[in-house]
């Protein structure tokens, strides 16, 4: 299986300059990567565009405790 590439990571314009944040980048399989903005070369999350989907559904319905 052929890695998935990563693009560029950002982090909302919300964010506050104090670097406690996660940034996000767009995967070549149409998923998503999450890192913690403080250590940008440490590990990331990856996830399906599917989970990506329902976990940002579940934190714009205000239901993070089932993701």
């Amino acid at each position: 299986m052929k890695p998935q590439a990563i693009g560029a990571f950002r982090k909302s314009s919300y964010s506050a300059q104090s670097g406690d944040c996660v940034e996000v980048a767009p995967t070549s399989t149409g998923g998503h990567a999450v890192r913690d903005s403080k250590n940008p070369a440490g590990p990331h999350l990856t996830f399906t565009a599917n989970a990506w989907s329902a976990f940002t559904e579940a934190l714009k319905d205000g239901d993070a405790g089932r993701v």
